[in-house]
């Protein structure tokens, strides 16, 4: 999360805020799997962003400074935009750059020719992303202290003098016309060994190869005393069709005219000196060259390599590694926006420390089942409260009455909001938690060893022993693949050992008595409170609606029994 700078979109610089991993079935249990498949087309992308909720962290801080960053972002159209625009030539450069290379290759001359031109790419990058987020409206302490850092870098002596000295080596090297190689000869004048004398400007001219060397060794002025460069010699072009390669062409005199009388000594030639291969197959004589000069400038090329390598912490480490940060913001804003297009609420959570109330929800809704609705007027919001009355909820209700989707939706609410993004209610305000566990059914294959009751025991227990008064837990019939009296011994039990804890909880079930028995567990409880919560019924129709009430039961039934004419009266009259 933090990048080589320290400097995060995703916490506060300096926050030693904790985190703690959500287990790898809340996402999906709680229907955020969906919300992530839905918000980008890339597998990476969707991986990343199912990372970052899943990774959460008790700390106010960290949530108020994550909402802030994502409101600026989900305001600024334009500003994702230009940053998408940005990282597309991030990634590009990043597919195709040449600082893939291991340290264990060569690097040639032209590999770090290559390497300023990228570098210089990336300066441009850090200037674009200055200009981006320069925008007066930024009010989120995220990125304005970006932009200070960025501003910061761009000012520093530092980056100057790494633009200075990059466009001055791109300068240089787009100058590079010809190479100068000197030549060792032996006393048969068969060449042993070259090594680099220049690097020029200019290109060598075509010039006769045969009065070029009798000219060279005939006269006593024109055969050098010493191996330095005097500029006073010429070349010839290689004759591919007639050489095989460069050893031979040398052997035959042929080619360059730089003799010396004195082999090369001195030491800081020594290094560049390469034998000249017998035989090396090479008939591409200007491949066979590069490879000559890669050979004698490898250490030289090395250290600027180096060098450079050390601008590229700046510019590239620092500000492209929070490109994954941006695009979570990006992606989520994205995708909300389109759906707040489509009439669906959302609003800015509002983290607290510590309170009486644990979280109070007003007008929140699934957003799974808004996603997948086309008309979104017809959703049916809830409010709930978590305090030190209200801490375990004992939710019952028909089948389909929607008893999970406002189990999930709670869920939701506390992933989304910690994750700094907007929630679907009208208002949410709430006491982030440490971790959230959930307790839905698990599919057969997974119980074939254990059975259902013992694998839903043992995944009960493990959860609670990891659970604080700061989780919440999502319970989804837990225990109701037995017998209704084993059902019910256990899931009392456990909620009793939840009250202890003071665990926030949502135990949706379709066992009426352990809601009605709720009275007899505060009574035992130390502290926290549980309540009975149910899906009302109006007229025996489903209204999705949440109330503190006495489970339904059989009044329910009996409504239901009567409007499909299945009541004994009904069925032995035939009425």
């Amino acid at each position: 999360m933090k990048q080589g700078s320290g400097f995060s979109l995703l916490q506060p610089v300096g926050a030693n805020a904790e985190y703690r991993r959500l287990p790898d079935n809340v996402i999906h249990d709680i229907g955020l799997d969906e919300f992530c498949q839905a918000i980008s087309q890339d597998p990476k992308e969707r991986r990343m962003i199912a990372n970052v909720l899943s990774d959460i962290s008790p700390d106010p801080s960290t949530a108020l400074y994550r909402r802030q960053i994502f409101s600026d972002i989900l305001r600024l159209p334009e500003l994702r935009k230009n940053m998408l625009e940005l990282f597309s030539k991030i990634q590009f450069m990043r597919d195709f750059s040449s600082m893939h290379k291991t340290f264990d290759e060569e690097l040639g001359l032209w590999h770090l020719f290559h390497r300023l031109d990228e570098l210089d790419s990336y300066i441009k990058i850090v200037e674009t992303m200055r200009d981006c987020i320069s925008d007066e409206r930024i009010s989120s302490e995220g990125l304005i202290a970006l932009r200070d850092y960025i501003s910061a870098l761009y000012e520093d002596a530092f980056f100057a003098d790494m633009k200075k000295d990059i466009a001055a080596l791109k300068i240089k090297a787009s100058d590079v016309k010809s190479v100068t190689l000197g030549i060792n000869v032996n006393e048969r004048f068969e060449a042993v060994s070259m090594g680099l004398v220049s690097v020029n400007s200019k290109p060598f001219k075509k010039s006769g190869i045969v009065s070029n060397f009798a000219d060279a060794i005939a006269s006593k002025d024109k055969l050098n005393d010493t191996s330095e460069w005097n500029g006073d010699m010429h070349y010839h072009l290689i004759d591919k069709e007639n050489s095989n390669n460069v050893g031979a062409f040398i052997e035959k005199l042929g080619g360059f005219t730089a003799v010396r009388s004195n082999p090369f000594v001195d030491a800081n030639t020594r290094s560049t000196v390469v034998k000249t291969p017998d035989g090396d197959g090479t008939g591409n004589s200007t491949f066979y060259l590069e490879n000559i000069i890669n050979k004698m400038l490898s250490s030289l090329v090395r250290k600027l390599s180096d060098t450079l390598g050390k601008y590229a912490n700046v510019a590239i480490l620092d500000i492209t590694g929070l490109v994954p940060e941006f695009v979570y913001y990006i992606r989520c804003a994205e995708f909300i926006s389109g759906l707040m297009e489509k009439g669906c609420a959302f609003c800015e959570p509002q983290p607290v420390a510590d309170g009486e109330n644990l979280m109070e929800a007003k007008g929140f809704y699934n957003l799974k089942l808004a996603m997948n609705m086309e008309n979104v007027s017809g959703i049916v919001t809830n409010d709930l409260t978590f305090d030190q009355k209200h801490t375990v909820y004992i939710l019952t209700g028909a089948n389909r009455g929607g008893k999970t989707t406002i189990t999930q939706a709670v869920g939701q609410l506390f992933v989304m909001a910690q994750g700094g993004l907007l929630v679907p209610a009208d208002s949410f305000r709430y006491v982030p938690c440490d971790c959230i566990y959930t307790h839905f059914p698990a599919d057969e294959d997974k119980t074939m060893d254990l059975g259902r009751l013992g694998e839903e025991c043992v995944r009960f227990k493990d959860m609670f022993s990891q659970s604080t008064s700061r989780s919440l837990l999502l319970l989804n019939e837990t225990f109701s693949t037995t017998s209704f009296e084993e059902g019910y011994y256990i899931a009392k039990d456990s909620v009793k050992a939840i009250l202890t804890k003071a665990v926030r909880t949502i135990y949706n079930t379709h066992m009426h008595k352990l809601g009605e028995d709720t009275d007899e567990l505060n009574r035992e409880s130390s502290g926290a409170g549980a309540s009975s919560l149910i899906m009302r019924t109006e007229n025996g129709e489903r209204s999705f609606k949440v109330a503190l009430a006495q489970p339904e039961g059989s009044s329910y039934a009996k409504d239901i029994a009567e409007k499909y004419g299945v009541t004994y009266d009904m069925l032995v009259n035939g009425s």
